[in-house]
């Protein structure tokens, strides 16, 4: 039965090849251009559409894009308030250690002020304590035993 249909096979095929060398050249320019015509008219639609989407693909890009760089321009803000915040903390701080320097400052102005003042009344003590010490050395001198002159 495979053979048979084998047999019928070959024929056709060769009977196809007949077919087709029997068709003129005029023929096939006919079919040709009737099936450029029939499929043309869709391919130019298709065509069209094609670029229509192109179009808006682009316009889509362009809109992506620029969403994008909104959001990049809010985490710049983000990033901006941030830094602000970060320098008012630090120029908290500044005004701090500035107070806390002032406050040292007067302590060392009053400890250097109580210092010399020590240090003078050190100096007023010991003056005084030597004037005392030449008192009773002076007192000293003029009660020891003196030889009177005689003239």
């Amino acid at each position: 039965m495979e053979s048979e249909e084998k047999e019928l096979q070959l024929p056709q095929k060769s009977s196809v090849l007949e077919d087709l060398t029997l068709v003129d050249n005029a023929t096939i320019q006919k079919l040709a251009d009737g099936l450029i015509s029939h499929y043309l008219p869709d391919l130019q639609h298709s065509k069209q559409t094609l670029q229509e989407l192109t179009q808006n693909q682009v316009i889509l890009l362009e809109t992506v894009e620029q969403e994008i760089a909104k959001f990049k321009d809010c985490n710049s803000l983000l990033d901006i308030n941030s830094l602000f915040t970060e320098a008012k903390i630090y120029h908290n701080k500044l005004v701090n250690i500035r107070k806390e320097m002032l406050v040292l400052h007067e302590r060392t102005t009053k400890l250097k002020k109580r210092a010399l003042k020590l240090q003078q009344q050190k100096q007023r003590d010991a003056l005084e304590k030597e004037q005392q010490h030449e008192k009773e050395l002076e007192r000293e001198r003029q009660l020891t035993a003196k030889p009177a002159k005689r003239t």
